[in-house]
């Protein structure tokens, strides 16, 4: 039987390759039948996102995608370069597993440009956050990228071309260049540069 976590990651993983859009209705009913489990589990999952600032209830109307303001979607940019700043900042040097975990996903994320699946190619995008997080050996950072990458991309759904799409892989071929030579704070102002576009 599926879990609550296991539904709530779905849901995030759909998010973020736009297959759900800002102000989706996910009905309990539909989700328990998908997932082949109760209604309660369902809830649970949908209680766990509400928490986490990616879906909302409304009383007798159900529950939502969140459609987030202009300032939520400030604040979740601001809250991610914090973290990611952060995270290269305290870094000392990047072993060769991680450089090569990195590179596997830049490669993903130009074979994803170069395909017509807008939907694949926007997770990979966004997943590179939580992939650097996680090779820089920080998984509770990862989680927390992961949900404010998802809302990230819901912005990201109602104003990001494909042409930006093109550039933020750009951007993620030079951080990682970077960390490969060693160069932390060009890694560093990169990251800034990037999430502040």
């Amino acid at each position: 039987m599926t879990t609550a976590t296991e539904i709530s990651n779905r849901i995030i993983e759909a998010v973020m390759a736009q297959k759900l859009a800002p102000g989706s209705r996910l009905g309990e009913q539909q989700l328990a039948m998908l997932f082949d489990c109760s209604r309660t589990i369902v809830r649970e999952a949908l209680t766990r996102l509400a928490t986490r600032g990616i879906v909302t209830v409304s009383a007798r109307r159900g529950w939502y995608v969140i459609e987030p303001s202009q300032d939520e979607a400030r604040e979740a940019f601001e809250a991610r370069r914090v973290i990611e700043l952060g995270l290269l900042h305290q870094l000392k040097v990047v072993d060769k597993t991680a450089l090569r975990q990195l590179k596997s996903h830049l490669q993903r994320e130009k074979a994803a440009l170069a395909g017509t699946d807008v939907g694949m190619r926007s997770f990979l995008l966004g997943d590179f956050h939580v992939c650097l997080a996680e090779c820089l050996g920080n998984s509770l950072l990862a989680d927390t990228l992961r949900d404010f990458t998802a809302r990230t991309t819901l912005i990201a759904m109602l104003y990001q071309s494909s042409h930006d799409a093109a550039q933020s892989c750009a951007d993620h071929v030079r951080i990682v260049e970077a960390l490969e030579a060693g160069d932390i704070a060009g890694a560093e102002a990169l990251m800034s540069e990037h999430i502040g576009t």
